[in-house]
């Protein structure tokens, strides 16, 4: 007897934390598509299982959570499909479209639930490095930088302006490729990032080893100034 999958229709109709978090997410690693017969689906593919359990947990899903093995050199990804015509088309009135990977824009998002939804961007198709610059001077700079990428420059220049209006200035843009963007954070940036993102968490959605690297460089410069 079939198992009947449960999922909270509404669950993209009314801007929360969490809605706003798996919204982000959803904009950097998220799918929208129509088969053939008409049907709506949305899906995850992610390399973490632990944080799309929690994903699952917040749209009060059922659905089953499938493998993807690569090669040996590959993280394993886990995909999550949930069909749905109303969660479909309320991500589509968020920006969300079927081939969003160069046309993704940026919804109008309540001031309270940007940090959340920066957060769950981030933890898609952000990343966080620590390091040393300027190694051929007598004394080398130990600095954190962040960035976000898309393929959609409009969504990137629309995030920055909203960050801007966050009070997180500045922002250098760059293609490392053809059809992709990059939106870099340096030092001072980055710091005012992880407080917009991480500042009276009361959520469980977060990705630990990218919020571990900025506690990290926090510990450190702590260590050096005492």
């Amino acid at each position: 007897m079939p198992i009947f999958k449960k999922k909270n229709e509404k669950f993209f109709e009314q801007w929360t934390p969490d809605m706003a978090y798996v919204l982000g997410f959803f904009a950097a690693d998220g799918t929208i598509t129509v088969n053939p017969r008409g049907s709506c689906y949305l899906a995850l593919q992610i390399a973490d299982k632990a944080l799309l359990e929690k994903i699952r947990g917040k749209v009060k899903s059922n659905h089953a959570i499938g493998v993807r093995k690569r090669d040996k050199n590959e993280q394993t990804l886990y995909r999550l499909q949930i069909g749905s015509k109303k969660m479909f088309t309320d991500l589509m009135d968020l920006g969300i479209s079927e081939r969003k990977a160069h046309s993704l824009s940026l919804p109008p998002i309540p001031r309270e639930n940007m940090g959340s939804f920066v957060r769950g961007y981030f933890d898609g198709d952000g990343n966080v490095w620590t390091g040393y610059v300027h190694k051929k001077r007598k004394k080398r700079s130990f600095v954190i930088q962040t960035a976000f990428t898309s393929g959609s420059k409009k969504f990137l220049m629309s995030l920055k302006s909203e960050l801007e209006r966050s009070g997180i200035s500045g922002g250098t843009f760059y293609s490392p490729k053809e059809n992709v963007y990059r939106l870099l954070y340096s030092v001072r940036n980055s710091v005012l990032l992880y407080s917009l993102m991480y500042a009276n968490l009361d959520s469980d959605l977060f990705l630990k080893r990218k919020k571990k690297v900025f506690e990290n460089y926090f510990a450190r410069m702590h260590a050096a100034v005492v």
